[in-house]
């Protein structure tokens, strides 16, 4: 079965929202799961979390999959960015990217900023996926649906889903479960 990297957000941590529930359903179908808890989540910095996770990678190959929420979707665009060999598929929940016209920009600014090589992230995952609400608080659908033209995919739009965190009730993504299994 494939490794799968699940990256929390900006704040976040390993055992926030719905990631040891995942974490927890794709153990017991025998994948092997990865939940990194980044240094610094408050002020994050892309230097900082590329340098933490290069211990992972030799874990990398065509089977991994990457699953980000939030700024954890702009981590797995930037690392696809700058592999050298492709995976079978990245996860993107509420994914931040580029300049988002919210307070949380500044946080963000060094995954965010310079602009993405679309071409090359395009490259290096077989299959993406695009997943936003239609009443996300902080990422506005039209920034979901141009993130998903980037990637030559469409957005999966779930109603009433929020930002997918705790306090959208999403303590299990189900869902997510169901497009993780079917891709492997």
């Amino acid at each position: 079965m494939p490794t799968v990297f699940l990256f929390h957000g900006v704040g976040g941590h390993s055992q926030e929202n719905w990631l040891p529930w995942l974490q927890g359903e794709l153990e017991r179908q025998s994948y092997a799961v990865i939940v990194p808890d980044f240094p610094n989540a408050d002020h994050p910095v892309l230097a900082e979390w590329s340098a933490d996770f290069r211990k992972y990678d030799t874990l990398i190959d065509e089977h991994t999959m990457f699953v980000g929420h939030s700024l954890g979707g702009a981590f797995a665009l930037r690392l696809l960015e700058r592999m050298s060999k492709s995976i079978r598929a990245c996860f993107l929940v509420a994914s931040v990217w580029g300049v988002m016209e919210n307070q949380f920009d500044p946080v963000m600014s060094t995954f965010t900023e310079p602009p993405y090589d679309w071409k090359r992230i395009r490259r290096n995952a077989k299959h993406y996926s695009v997943i936003h609400s239609d009443n996300d608080p902080y990422i506005k659908l039209s920034q979901a649906e141009e993130l998903a033209k980037n990637l030559g995919t469409n957005v999966t739009l779930v109603r009433g889903g929020g930002h997918f965190n705790v306090s959208a009730g999403y303590r299990e993504f189900p869902f997510l479960l169901e497009r993780i299994t079917a891709a492997s």
